[in-house]
Parts: C-alpha cells; sequence; structure tokens
C-alpha cells in the first residue's frame, strides 16, 4: 500500500511544514534590502501566520485563507514584477533548502504564480 503523501500540502509537511517553511522564507526576505523596506510597519507574526494559512489553503490543505483578499493586502505598495520575482526567487531557495524536489517546487512556483497579479502594482511602470 503506497503512502505517498497526495497533495503539495501533505508533500511539504502540512502546516507544521509550512509554519517553518514561512519562517526561514521570511529570514531571507527581511535581509534582502530591496524587499525589507515593505515589511517596515508589518506585524510579522501576523504576516507570518497569514502566509503559512494562504500557503495551506493554495496547496490544497485542510485550511481556509481568512486574511483579506491579496490584492487589497498589496493595493499601493509600489510593488514591482521585479520585486514580485525576487520573492518568489527566494520563497524557491528556501524549498531548495528544505529540500523539497524539483517537482514540488514547480508547482509550488505555478500556484503562486496565479497570484503574481494580486500582488504587484499594475501601474508599474518597471512591469
Amino acid at each position: 500500500m503506497d503512502k505517498t503523501p497526495s497533495t503539495l500540502y501533505e508533500r511539504l509537511g502540512g502546516l507544521s511544514g509550512l509554519d517553518e517553511t514561512v519562517k526561514r522564507f521570511y529570514e531571507r526576505v527581511l535581509a534582502d534590502p530591496e524587499l525589507a523596506p515593505f515589511f517596515e510597519h508589518t506585524s510579522m507574526d501576523k504576516l507570518r501566520r497569514m502566509q503559512a494559512e494562504f500557503l495551506a489553503s493554495m496547496l490544497d490543505g485542510p485550511v481556509k485563507y481568512t486574511g483579506v483578499a491579496l490584492s487589497h493586502a498589496h493595493a499601493g505598495r509600489g510593488i514591482s514584477l521585479h520585486h514580485y520575482r525576487i520573492f518568489a526567487n527566494h520563497f524557491l531557495e528556501t524549498l531548495r533548502s528544505q529540500g523539497v524536489d524539483r517537482e514540488d517546487i514547480e508547482g509550488v512556483l505555478d500556484r503562486m504564480n496565479l497570484y503574481a497579479d494580486d500582488i504587484r502594482s499594475k501601474t508599474s511602470a518597471s512591469g
């Protein structure tokens, strides 16, 4: 009987695995001089909880995302496509450092990219 976890959520360790991923991920983000300013006035504890909840929901976990719409949360913040790519790359590197398999990393990034337009500023000249 094959017990291989069937969802990305399960393969990434469920909510406890995602909590750890999010913690490590934001350590990278906050150390990045281009991204850190976006989080200067942000409750990081709340953000980490909401991010883990969002990821759990996005990756077919049994968790419902209860936060505000991503487009509303990121509106007017000046997040360009360039910033989004840096952010996504930090997430990719975090998953790699945790030994997540390449196929699952691609699956996670494919799902994240579905939300890119909700996160980045629509008026950004740099993309």
